[in-house]
């Protein structure tokens, strides 16, 4: 492939369930996402999920339709996905 060939482009069409994190928590060995939206408890990581994604405040902590957990900066979560009202 030369490097002024353009790759082919995608649009993403997957509903995922998602939250804002608002802050990581390192505490007695372990790890939480603290969400924004308070209606929801502190969701508790893995370190394996802490290496490979490096979540970080403001970016989203996503769960695919199959259970895969995964992270999402914001501005790559904002531009791509719009909330399900009334889901």
């Amino acid at each position: 492939m030369s490097a002024s060939m353009e790759m082919p482009r995608y649009v993403c069409h997957k509903e995922v369930q998602a939250l804002k994190i608002a802050e990581i928590i390192f505490t007695q060995g372990r790890i939480f996402l603290r969400p924004v939206d308070t209606a929801y408890d502190r969701i508790e990581i893995t370190t394996n999920f802490d290496r490979k994604h490096a979540p970080s405040s403001g970016g989203y902590y996503v769960v695919y339709a199959d259970g895969y957990k995964s992270y999402s900066p914001a501005h790559a979560f904002e531009s791509g996905y719009t909330r399900v009202e009334g889901a």
